[in-house]
């Protein structure tokens, strides 16, 4: 499983670091050098990243207990996100997935809690004792801030299995967790911006930053779950566009020009053909924007084409879901559809918004669950 650090990772460590040795420990402990403030508090922020990682590898484990593939994990300003491939068969299997989470960093800041006691009983040094206590504190907070009931919150996945639980509708109970992920969200950058405005104290902006990611991050999981909802184990072939206008790679700029826009080429990509009829790339009208305009006429399409290489290719019977994020991620947010190297169609991210914007029939609300193993673990 692939562990990565997003770069924001180092703000986090230099702000921890900085207001521990700057503010923190001083202020409980003078008396000690600038080197050793400094050298303690590092180790501190350190070890507060890998309690975030114990948080989330404890999130990948049960998850794949539970039969749920982990891509993996990444560490970043605000903590961390174990990268779920798929979602859990049952809300038993979600509550399990979410619960380890905060209990793991609760067990965390119980042990460095005993081991600050211990210390202190030694007659330790006073200012490594601060630090031992401060990681105590650090990891029961987190704990509680992230069984608070709101999504993407570790308690707003409880909020959704008990919510899926009751309703045996996943799409209710995702977009009940959302709401109130958003709720919360806005609420923290009111209050955070409040304490700015009114009380000229610049930490709210601690409490308006996060509240913005939970807004971000509850509204993103509401339009992935519609997105399952809707497209979930629809393949490519039923959402692409087949059969697509294609440029011969032999075409010249100015030729392709004179077709459009209200003749054959009125798309704004095209897949490019070789002679012997196989794909070679894509073209889109703004690499032909690109191109200079005196030179159109002797520059062929298969010289600012995208080569195929850079370009986004689909099989049919692939899942539309599973190629969704390589889409968002390409920039020029298509794919060619090849069926054994033969061009059957092309899908674009305005394909897929087309069908999650298409009237769903209304459905009956599934029968509430009775799996016996969330009516254990949740009582």
């Amino acid at each position: 499983m692939r562990v990565g650090l997003h770069w924001s990772v180092l703000v986090i460590v230099v702000l921890v670091t900085v207001a521990l040795a700057r503010g923190e420990f001083p202020a409980a402990h003078p008396g000690y050098s600038a080197v050793q403030y400094w050298t303690l508090a590092l180790l501190a922020a350190v070890v507060f990243l890998v309690s975030l990682l114990a948080h989330e590898l404890a999130h990948a484990v049960v998850a794949r207990r539970n039969g749920v593939q982990v891509d993996g994990i990444t560490l970043w300003m605000l903590g961390g996100a174990a990268r779920l491939h798929s979602e859990a068969a049952t809300p038993a299997a979600e509550l399990r997935i979410a619960a380890v989470g905060p209990l793991t960093s609760l067990l965390a800041g119980g042990a460095l809690a005993g081991v600050a006691a211990g210390l202190d009983a030694l007659h330790a040094s006073g200012l490594v004792v601060e630090a031992v206590a401060w990681l105590s504190a650090i990891n029961i907070l987190l704990a509680v801030f992230n069984a608070l009931p709101a999504a993407p919150l570790d308690g707003g996945r409880l909020l959704r299995a008990y919510l899926w639980h009751r309703t045996g509708d996943r799409l209710r109970a995702t977009r009940g967790a959302s709401a109130a992920g958003r709720g919360l969200g806005w609420f923290l950058v009111v209050t955070g911006f409040a304490a700015v405005l009114f009380a000229h104290n610049l930490s709210g902006l601690w409490p308006a930053l996060i509240g913005w990611f939970l807004i971000s991050a509850a509204t993103a999981e509401a339009r992935q779950a519609e997105m399952r909802s809707v497209l979930g184990g629809v393949p490519v072939s039923r959402v692409m566009t087949p059969n697509p206008v294609t440029v011969p790679d032999t075409a010249t700029l100015a030729d392709f020009l004179a077709e459009g826009p209200f003749g054959h080429y009125r798309h704004s990509a095209f897949p490019v053909l070789a002679a012997g009829g196989s794909v070679v790339g894509l073209l889109t009208v703004r690499r032909v924007e690109l191109a200079p305009a005196q030179g159109r006429v002797s520059t062929t399409v298969g010289q600012v084409m995208r080569p195929l290489a850079d370009v986004v290719i689909a099989a049919p019977e692939e899942p539309v879901l599973d190629l969704f994020p390589r889409l968002e991620a390409s920039p020029v947010r298509r794919a060619v559809v090849l069926d054994e190297g033969r061009l059957v169609g092309i899908l674009t991210v305005a394909d897929i918004t087309r069908a999650l914007a298409w009237p769903a029939e209304p459905t009956q609300t599934l029968p509430r669950s009775t799996d016996p193993h969330l009516t254990k673990e949740a009582s």
